[in-house]
């Protein structure tokens, strides 16, 4: 997990127009929440390479990730006042 963070710091900062970025609420097809008889999931729609690459050899495709950022976050990337730690 840490690799995967350090490839997505990496990419963020030296290929910004290289990442691609999708809200997860766009791509949601059909979802169900945790019962007793099975386990939760999400039904994405998403580009057909995409899929191809999941199921190959990890040496050859792209890095996927599912990323959450905090709504507390998502407020402070808006706020024009910079706090201690932020710079």
């Amino acid at each position: 997990m840490e690799s995967a963070k350090k490839q997505l710091e990496f990419a963020l900062e030296k290929y910004p127009e290289k990442v691609e970025i999708v809200p997860l609420q766009e791509l949601v097809l059909d979802s169900a929440r945790r019962n007793p008889k099975r386990p939760a999931y999400v039904k994405l729609a998403v580009p057909d390479e995409i899929v191809k690459g999941l199921r190959g050899s990890r040496e050859s495709s792209d890095l996927l990730l599912l990323v959450r950022v905090p709504k507390q976050v998502q407020e402070r990337a808006e706020s024009p006042i910079v706090l201690p730690g932020e710079v």
